[in-house]
């Protein structure tokens, strides 16, 4: 009777350890998550436009599973009086890498990429196409604790090692511009690149998998999410995005 209970117990704790081993995920769907990249500056006179267009997603019921917003800050203006507290020279060296590859026509701000691809729909008015019916393969995240596992399980074979993007968002932020082109006003923003890692992985039977221990140590979880997507290493452009809030 007591070595029944003592399985009983067991098989309790088992189950009970596996159902807590993630204590949330974020995946995308087999279709092709549309990642939209607004490349912006606080030192750019027209850039607050796109930063509140950018910033409707948050009410957009097809943010995270349809669309993944992210705003780069470059830093190229920042000569002009003003230094942007979010802009990084990566950000500006990833632009410059989309027009390395003919994606882009010119660097310039605002710019937006849409799965790769220059947009200008969005100062039209134009809602960007979340899919075009392409399986891209599915894009996992589980969390636990400040730790994380990502797998991707593409519907192809690549040849090479691929490139994991991990971008921390953050959310409701002001910043009371003191000088430059926006010299005395409040500029909101939303969906920042506060912290950006790549890191490069080879398949392993067809698949992809990621460990980031400690991802989330740093992280204050309030108005705070994650993007991720993967490409090549010889084109930025992403084959499957995925994202969703900080929990």
């Amino acid at each position: 009777m007591i070595k029944s209970k003592v399985l009983i117990c067991l098989i309790t704790v088992l189950s009970v350890s596996h159902a807590v081993a993630a204590d949330f995920t974020i995946s995308s769907g087999m279709q092709s998550t549309v990642l939209i990249e607004l490349y912006t500056s606080e030192g750019c006179s027209s850039c607050p436009p796109a930063d509140r267009w950018l910033a409707r997603f948050k009410d957009d019921p097809r943010l995270w599973k349809d669309i993944v917003p992210v705003a780069f800050h470059v830093d190229y203006w920042n000569y002009l009086g003003w230094r942007d507290r979010f802009a990084q020279s990566r950000f500006s060296r990833r632009q410059s890498d989309y027009l390395r590859h003919d994606h882009l026509r010119s660097v310039y701000t605002p710019g937006v990429m849409k799965n790769g691809r220059e947009w200008r729909g969005w100062a039209y008015g134009q809602s960007p196409v979340t899919t075009d019916g392409r399986k891209a393969g599915l894009l996992k995240a589980s969390f636990n604790g400040d730790d994380a596992v990502v797998e991707f399980s593409p519907p192809r074979r690549y040849s090479g090692a691929l490139i994991l993007n991990i971008a921390r968002l953050g959310f409701d932020l002001a910043t009371h511009v003191g000088a430059g082109e926006n010299a005395d006003k409040i500029l909101h923003h939303d969906f920042v690149v506060l912290d950006f890692k790549q890191r490069e992985q080879v398949a392993d039977d067809g698949g992809y998998r990621w460990n980031f221990p400690g991802l989330l140590h740093d992280v204050k979880r309030k108005a705070a999410g994650i993007a991720l997507w993967v490409a090549t290493t010889e084109d930025p452009t992403p084959l499957q995005a995925a994202g969703g809030w900080l929990k």
